[in-house]
């Protein structure tokens, strides 16, 4: 088949789904219309040429087939199609019952000798029981089957051999019992892929929606980091200022400046993390142009804007930091910023804040001390959201995070990042 071919028979395919789609769902809503127009069809191809011609066993077929069956009268063989084909009405509800109803009338009227085109039935049946009907009800229904087909060829003994007549029946038998087996594996094949594909939508929507909180729990970390410590500095200088300006008015409108600075610091970085929630939409396709996350480059720049603030901070590093990703740089500075956030917030300016970040092998160390009160507010009760927030960034590298008094005085900060390579990272 050529390719102009094959894609000529694209949209009449597609065509054909869909008529075929259309047509299920007509009969899922009106599901007896199907079925009475199989029961008129019947009638009308192979009952209404034995009303008309006097039944299968007449007409202008060899001699002996004629004298081998019984001549009914339309009123006994308009009966016995009637015992026919009526039960097809209810075939797919109820198919066992209509089979055997079938069955019944069939062998009543081979007993009689007669042969009926509406026969047929029996096979339709069968294959609507193959179809619709319960697997454990197909062997009785076989073994019905095989006894009325043997049946019909001792009784056309006369016109044929027993055996043909037998291979020839007990074919269109498996025939129609073949047809409707695959028929229901088909649909059975088809409604687990329909399944399929709604869990596999179900997972994927699951998935999105634990994506979505996970991102939001990361906002909303990064917010808390951002707010939480540009506020706590903003406040010390605004209270700084408010008892400088009366007695060094220059001191006063330093601070207000740092106040300022400090604004708009964390106005950048809010932008910043709220930026990456912003989808680009077909009026504005240009994304925001975002700068990049903070490092360890960063922190020295940090302890300045503390100090601003009244901390005596005294910093030092040890390893190789340069080696460290960026997920690992962004975890230690925010950790450093929460924890001198605290030290502002509850041992107030004039505090001595010792801070070390050290690379030990597989380890990484972030230790914050201050010589501030060892009672911090809430500190017996509950864990702030600061500590929450830093023991999460610190398990997604298998670390650790403790916080409490300090021997010998004041409060002490450690987080332990485990810098082994995890199997199958790159």
């Amino acid at each position: 088949m050529s390719a102009d071919e094959a894609s000529g028979l694209g949209p009449l395919v597609a065509r054909l789904s869909r008529g075929g789609q259309r047509l299920r769902q007509a009969d899922r809503a009106h599901s007896w219309v199907l079925d009475t127009t199989v029961v008129v069809l019947v009638f009308l191809m192979f009952c209404l040429p034995d009303l008309l011609h006097g039944g299968a066993g007449d007409g202008d077929g060899p001699r002996r087939f004629r004298l081998a069956f019984t001549l009914l009268s339309p009123a006994v063989t308009l009966v016995l199609q009637a015992g026919l084909v009526l039960p097809l009405l209810w075939r797919r509800r109820r198919p066992m019952t209509a089979f055997g109803t079938i069955a019944a009338v069939f062998a009543l009227q081979w007993s009689l000798g007669a042969a009926l085109r509406a026969d047929v039935a029996l096979f339709i049946a069968l294959y609507s029981l193959a179809l619709h009907g319960r697997p454990q009800q197909l062997p009785w229904a076989c073994g019905i089957m095989a006894a009325g087909m043997a049946l019909v060829a001792v009784r056309a003994s006369a016109a044929v051999s027993v055996w043909d007549a037998l291979f020839f029946l007990l074919s269109t038998a498996t025939a129609a019992l073949a047809l409707g087996l695959m028929v229901r594996t088909r649909r059975a094949q088809l409604a687990g892929l329909r399944e399929r594909a709604a869990r596999l939508e179900i997972e994927r929507d699951q998935r999105s929606r634990l994506a979505t909180a996970t991102e939001r729990t990361r906002v909303a970390r990064e917010m808390h980091d951002i707010v939480g410590h540009n506020l706590a500095i903003m406040i010390t200088l605004a209270d700084a200022g408010v008892y400088a300006t009366d007695a060094a008015p220059e001191r006063g409108k330093e601070a207000l400046q740092l106040i300022g600075d400090t604004g708009r610091t964390a106005l950048g970085e809010l932008r910043r993390v709220l930026g990456v929630l912003r989808e680009a939409s077909d009026s504005s396709p240009v994304t925001p142009e975002l700068s990049p996350q903070p490092d360890l480059m960063d922190i020295e720049a940090l302890c300045d804007g503390v100090r601003t603030a009244g901390l005596d901070i005294v910093y030092r590093t040890a390893g190789d930091l340069g080696a460290l990703d960026g997920g690992v740089q962004l975890t230690v500075y925010r950790i450093v910023q929460e924890a001198l956030t605290n030290s502002l917030k509850h041992a107030g300016a004039g505090t001595r804040v010792k801070l070390s970040v050290v690379v030990e092998d597989v380890r990484l160390v972030v230790r914050v001390r201050d010589d501030g009160p060892a009672e911090r507010p809430g500190s017996r009760n509950e864990e702030g959201h600061g500590l929450v927030g830093m023991r999460e960034r610190v398990a997604l590298y298998g670390g650790n995070v403790s916080a409490g008094p300090a021997p010998g005085g004041g409060w002490a900060v450690e987080a332990t990042l485990d810098m082994t390579p995890r199997a199958g990272a790159r």
